[in-house]
C-alpha cells in the first residue's frame, strides 16, 4: 500500500491507471498517474499527468518508485544482493512434453528409462532435427532430464533405445490407435508411399528402386504411412528400397484387421497403389477401397463405351459398371489450364531450339544439317510433344509444323481424372467418393513434413534394420506433436518451427541472493510468447526444480575438427 498524504480535510495516495481501449479492430493502452484522495467521507480521483508515451520500462520504474517512496536510497542496493544467472531452456521441451501427455504419447511410450529416452528422441525430433548425437547436445542446454525425469544418458544409450522402441512398435501404435479412437470410429483409411535417398551404403535396408527425390544413383528405403479419414497418421512402415508401391498394401490390410481389430474398412488409395492383386485382397477380406484408374486405362473405357466424353463436363458424374465397380468422373480446369499452359511453353522451347539451329546451319555451312535435325527429334520426345509436332529438313532449313488434329487428341483428358471404387451408391454418394479420395493430400502433407519440411526424416545416420524402423516411428510420433500445435497455432503468422524457436528463448532464472540457498523460477513470458502457451493451453510450472543430472557425449566436437 501506498504512503497517505495528509491534507486539510482530504488523504490522498498516487498511482498508475492502466486502461486498454479498443477502437477500429485495434488496441490501445493508456497509463495516467491518478491521485485517489477521501473528502467528506467520499472517495475521489483526479488525473495529475497522462504518461502514456513513457515506455514499458518507465511506467515500471514510476510504480516501483511509488511503491517505495519513503525507502527510495535502499531500492539501489537490491540488484547487489540477488544474483540472477540465467539456466537451461525450459519453453519449447515443456510445450512439447505436455502435448506429447495430452496425446498419449507418454503412456504408449511408458515411464520406464527406456520409454523416457524414447520420449526424448521424439521431443528433440521436434524442436531440432539431427542424429542422437545432436539430441544428446540438445539436452546440454534444455531442462529435458529435468521436465522428463531422466538420468544421465549419451548418443549409445539413445542408439540402444532405438533397438527397443523398434521391438515396442507395434505396441505403441495399438494403443495410440485405441485411445484415438475411442470416442470415434474409424472405417476409412488413407495410405500412400514414399522412398526417401540415403547418403551412405551400409543401411539393411537400402537398395535401387523408382526414386521419387530425383536422385540418381542413390540407394534407398520405401516408407509407407497409414492414415485415418482425417490424416491423423496411425502406423508407419519401412519397406526395402527396391519394394514396389502394390507390394506394401498387404500388409497395411493385415495389420488394421488382426492389429487394430477394424472390421469394416475403406482403403483409399492412389492409382499406382490399388491394382487388380490389391483388389482381390481386399475383396477377400471383406474391405473395400477407393482408387484413381490411369489414363490408358481411361482411353480404353471410353472406346469401350463404358463412358462418354461429355460426361466430364458435368461438375461431377457417375457411372454404375459390371460386377458393382463404380466410376467418378470429373475434369478439373484448373488443373486442365496448367497443363495446357506447360504444353504451349513445351513448343515454345522447341521452336527457340529450331530457330537456334537453323541460325547456325546459316553461318556454318559445312555443318550437318541431319544431325541438326536428329537432335530436335530427341528434344521433342524427351519434352513428350512428338506424337503432335513434326520436323523436317528442307534443303538446309529445319522447319517445324504443329498437327493440330493430334494436338486436340493429346489434349482430350487434359484435367480429367476418374475414381474408381467397389462402394454401393447406398454406402457412400459420387461427392462421398470424390472428397474421401482428396483426402490423400493430407497424407502427401504428411510426407512433406516428414522428409523435407520440420522433421526431416533424412539423413539417415543409421545402418541396422531395427533402428531404420524406429527412427521412422520417432518421425511419426513427432509428426503427431507437429500435426496439434499447428492446429493450436493457425491463427498465428508463423509456422511450427517458428514458434518452437520462439520458446526456445523461454530459460530458466537462477536466483542467488545474499546468504540464502539459490533457487530457479520460470520468468513471465513476453506477450507473444504468452500468446502462443496460451493457444496450445499449456500452463509453466510456478517452481521448477533441478535435479543436478548432466548430460555428455561419448564423441567430442574437438575430435572432429580439422586442426587450422
Amino acid at each position: 500500500m501506498f504512503k497517505y498524504r495528509k491534507y486539510a480535510n482530504m488523504v490522498a495516495t498516487m498511482y498508475i491507471d492502466t486502461s486498454h481501449l479498443t477502437r477500429g479492430g485495434k488496441t490501445y493502452t493508456r497509463h495516467l498517474l491518478r491521485e485517489s484522495y477521501r473528502a467528506n467521507g467520499k472517495v475521489l480521483h483526479r488525473t495529475i499527468a497522462n504518461v502514456s508515451q513513457c515506455s514499458a520500462a518507465e511506467i515500471e520504474a514510476i510504480r516501483l518508485a511509488l511503491r517505495h517512496k519513503e525507502a527510495l536510497a535502499h531500492l539501489g542496493t537490491i540488484q547487489d544482493a540477488i544474483t540472477l544467472k540465467q539456466g537451461l531452456s525450459v519453453g519449447a521441451v515443456w510445450t512439447v512434453y505436455q502435448v506429447a501427455r495430452r496425446l498419449g504419447i507418454e503412456k504408449a511410450l511408458g515411464t520406464t528409462r527406456d520409454g523416457k529416452l524414447a520420449l526424448w528422441q521424439v521431443i528433440a525430433r521436434v524442436i531440432d532435427q539431427g542424429s542422437r548425437l545432436s539430441a544428446v547436445r540438445l539436452a546440454m542446454s534444455h531442462a529435458a532430464c529435468d521436465v522428463l525425469g531422466l538420468g544421465p544418458l549419451d548418443e549409445d544409450a539413445l542408439y540402444d533405445n532405438l533397438d527397443w522402441l523398434a521391438h515396442r512398435q507395434a505396441a505403441v501404435e495399438d494403443q495410440l490407435f485405441a485411445q484415438h479412437t475411442k470416442t470415434k470410429a474409424v472405417s476409412l483409411f488413407l495410405y500412400d508411399v514414399t522412398s526417401s535417398y540415403l547418403e551412405g551404403t551400409h543401411n539393411e535396408l537400402a537398395a535401387f528402386g523408382y526414386n521419387r527425390d530425383g536422385k540418381r544413383g542413390k540407394l534407398q528405403i520405401v516408407v509407407g504411412l497409414l492414415c485415418d479419414e482425417d490424416g491423423h497418421p496411425v502406423s508407419i512402415e519401412v519397406f526395402p528400397g527396391n519394394t514396389h508401391d502394390p507390394h506394401t498394401v498387404a500388409s497395411q490390410v493385415a495389420k488394421l484387421k488382426e492389429r487394430f481389430g477394424v472390421q469394416a474398412i475403406t482403403f483409399v488409395g492412389d492409382r499406382g497403389m490399388i491394382k487388380s492383386q490389391q483388389i482381390e485382397d481386399l475383396a477377400q477380406h471383406g474391405f473395400h477401397y477407393i482408387t484413381a484408374i490411369t489414363k490408358p486405362q481411361i482411353e480404353k473405357l471410353l472406346r469401350t463405351g463404358t463412358f462418354q466424353m461429355d460426361l466430364f463436363e458435368q461438375e461431377l458424374a457417375e457411372v454404375l459398371a459390371d460386377a458393382g465397380i463404380r466410376y467418378v468422373l470429373r475434369r478439373n480446369p484448373v488443373r486442365a489450364q496448367e497443363i495446357q499452359d506447360t504444353r504451349h511453353a513445351k513448343l515454345a522451347t522447341l521452336q527457340a531450339h529450331v530457330a537456334k539451329q537453323n541460325h547456325y546451319l546459316t553461318h556454318h555451312p559445312r555443318a550437318n544439317a541431319q544431325r541438326a535435325l536428329q537432335k530436335l527429334v530427341a528434344r521433342a520426345e524427351k519434352l513428350r510433344i512428338a506424337e503432335w509436332v513434326e520436323l523436317i529438313l528442307e534443303e538446309r532449313a529445319l522447319k517445324l509444323t504443329v498437327n493440330a488434329s493430334a494436338q486436340h487428341e493429346a489434349a482430350k483428358l487434359d484435367g480429367c481424372y476418374v475414381l474408381k471404387t467397389d462402394l454401393a451408391p447406398a454406402q457412400a454418394p459420387k461427392e462421398i467418393v470424390h472428397d474421401r479420395y482428396q483426402d490423400l493430400a493430407s497424407v502427401e502433407q504428411a510426407f512433406r513434413t516428414c522428409k523435407t519440411a520440420h522433421l526431416e526424416v533424412r539423413p539417415l545416420f543409421l545402418r541396422r534394420e531395427a533402428r531404420t524402423r524406429a527412427h521412422a516411428l520417432v518421425v511419426m510420433l513427432a509428426y503427431q506433436i507437429i500435426r496439434y500445435l499447428a492446429s493450436c497455432w493457425s491463427a498465428f503468422d508463423l509456422t511450427v518451427a517458428e514458434g518452437l524457436h520462439a520458446l526456445t528463448t523461454l530459460c530458466l532464472v537462477e536466483v542467488t541472493p545474499q546468504h540464502t540457498p539459490s533457487y530457479h523460477c520460470i520468468p513471465t513470458p513476453h506477450d507473444a510468447m504468452a500468446r502462443l502457451l496460451h493457444s496450445a493451453d499449456i500452463t509453466l510450472p510456478k517452481a521448477f526444480s533441478l535435479s543436478g543430472v548432466r548430460v555428455s557425449t561419448r564423441k567430442k566436437l574437438q575430435s572432429e575438427r580439422i586442426p587450422q
